[in-house]
Parts: structure tokens; C-alpha cells; sequence
């Protein structure tokens, strides 16, 4: 068991959320739960994760030791676009979920890293998500960044902080975007009905989408986004807030879904960030995959 303590100095009153993500490597989906389970105190006492921080509360943060769970290495083939020592740039398929949760304990991608790596991984996220600095979704296609030691996952993970790291995204729209670029400034957290969804929520985290047409289709738009935040569904819900869901999204999108996507259309192309032991920019482009390929390819047709 390990215990974090904070005195809270400044004078604006601040989310005790908030507060602890960002003063730990711990992330805000944790917060909350260590939050409801009574791991995390102020002053001594329990308190709900919207409560507000005063000059001179004294936050407590008790992190329990880590469950046992039989996570099995798998021997899956990996797409790795990059390795070395403290990390490896690959290329996940749509499908895959990253990391094992309640129903999907193998066939995630941590799976196949753990045959991969072995015992090479950064151990920061837990047991369960080892190596794992950011995450897609399983039905979005792309590139994922996977630390190999703990010094490499904190640079990488502040990067991600500081919002100077690169991702850009392509995906297909529904509707045709009158501009030709825009940017999409909306915060973004836990559906206040349907927990297990994302939404534009007001006090909720920053999110910031900017987008640009490559491709005006029938019916469609084909688009390059780039993120400045990386929340949940960020891009999904971006889009489906300005009218445009992504093709393919059975949660944001129409109820009547494109079936040959099987999930959205959606695929994180490009990732860009300073090497942790080298301190060298380093970025990677992955190909459009296939199945994003055949529906252009019908879309185009139609058109």
C-alpha cells in the first residue's frame, strides 16, 4: 500500500479530481474510483470527487496493493512500426481491444506485448495495463505508443500532459462540413445518465478537436484531425456534437449502423513525441488500413 499526501496552497478553490490527476500519474477514471471506495480523503474525511479543494485542505491518497490477476502472455501478431530499449511504436488493428477488463481478459494487445516484451514493460499503470501510456478504442485502428520502463512512460505521459505530443487521426463523417477546417472547443466527461458514455458536459475536462476536409463524398466527409487533449471519445464526440458522427459509431452515431465497418471509421494515422533517453522528435505514419480503404472506395463510386 502506498500513501500520497498534498496540501493544497493556492487560493482558487479546485476539484479534488482535478487536483490529485494532476499532481499523480494516476489517471482521473482511477481518481474517481479510489474517490468512491474512500481512498481518497480530505482532512481526514471522505468526500465525492466534485468537491472543491480550499486553501490549506490537506488531501490523502491511499493506493492499495494491486489485485492479482492471471494476465497471460499470448503469442499475437504485432504490427511494431518501432522498438528499442524504453519503447515501441505499433500499430493496432481494428477490433483489438488494448488492455484486459471485465470480458476481454486475452486476445488485447497487452496480451500479445507481454509474449512480445517479456518482463519489458513499464509497471505504472498496474498489472492490468502494463506499458500502456494511451489507449484507442477497440474499434479504432492505429497507432499506440507502449513504454518498456517507468522513466520512459513518466517523459512520454507528460508529454501527453503538456499537449506536445502529436496525433493525427483520419476518419469518415457523416454530412459535408461547410467549412473546410474548424476547430471543436468542448469539455468532455461521463455522460451524466449513461455512464458509459462520454459528453459534452459543462465543468468537464478541456477537449480540443481540430479538423480539416480532404474529401467531400456523397453523403460523407473524409477528414485529418488533430488532437490537443486526448480524452475519451474525444473525437467521437466532438464530431457527433457538431452534427457530424463518424460513420460506423454504434454509440454516437445513427441507430441504423453501416455494418461493413463494424465500428467506427476511424484510425489514428500519425503520432509524434521526444524520445525519452535520446531527446530526438520522433514521428511515425501508419498506412490507411484496409477496411477504411474499401469504404472510400465505395463511397467514391457512388459519388
Amino acid at each position: 500500500m502506498e500513501i500520497i499526501e498534498k496540501l493544497y496552497e493556492e487560493t482558487k478553490p479546485i476539484r479534488v479530481d482535478v487536483f490529485a490527476a494532476n499532481e499523480t500519474d494516476i489517471s482521473r477514471s482511477r481518481i474517481a474510483s479510489l474517490i468512491e471506495s474512500g481512498n481518497i480523503t480530505v482532512n481526514d474525511k471522505s468526500i465525492k470527487k466534485n468537491a472543491k479543494l480550499q486553501r490549506g485542505d490537506r488531501i490523502k491518497i491511499i493506493l492499495p496493493d494491486p489485485e492479482v490477476y492471471d494476465i497471460k502472455a499470448e503469442n499475437i501478431p504485432l504490427d511494431i512500426l518501432y522498438e528499442d530499449d524504453d519503447l515501441l511504436v505499433v500499430n493496432k488493428p481494428k477490433g483489438m481491444v488494448v488492455h484486459p477488463a471485465a470480458g476481454n481478459f486475452d486476445g488485447t494487445l497487452v496480451n500479445a506485448l507481454m509474449y512480445h516484451c517479456k518482463d519489458s514493460l513499464s509497471g505504472i499503470n498496474g498489472v492490468m495495463r502494463p506499458g500502456i501510456v494511451h489507449r484507442i478504442d477497440k474499434n479504432t485502428s492505429g497507432l499506440l505508443m507502449v513504454a518498456k520502463n517507468d522513466a520512459s512512460h513518466i517523459s512520454l505521459a507528460e508529454q501527453i500532459k503538456e499537449h506536445s505530443f502529436t496525433r493525427e487521426y483520419i476518419a469518415v463523417a457523416y454530412g459535408n462540413f461547410k467549412e473546410d477546417s474548424g476547430t471543436v472547443n468542448a469539455p468532455i466527461d461521463r455522460h451524466p445518465v449513461n455512464r458509459k458514455q462520454m459528453a459534452i458536459v459543462k465543468g468537464g475536462r478541456e477537449a480540443i478537436t481540430h479538423f480539416e476536409v480532404l474529401e467531400r463524398l456523397s453523403g460523407f466527409t473524409f477528414l485529418k484531425l488533430r488532437l490537443e487533449t486526448g480524452r475519451t471519445h474525444q473525437i467521437r464526440v466532438h464530431l457527433a456534437s457538431i452534427g457530424h458522427p463518424i460513420a460506423g459509431d454504434d454509440v454516437y452515431g445513427p441507430k441504423k449502423v453501416i455494418t461493413e465497418l463494424k465500428g467506427q471509421c476511424l484510425h489514428a494515422r500519425k503520432i509524434g513525441f521526444i524520445h525519452p533517453k535520446t531527446k530526438e522528435y520522433m514521428e511515425f505514419e501508419s498506412d490507411i488500413p484496409d477496411y477504411f480503404n474499401k469504404f472510400l472506395l465505395r463511397l467514391r463510386r457512388n459519388g
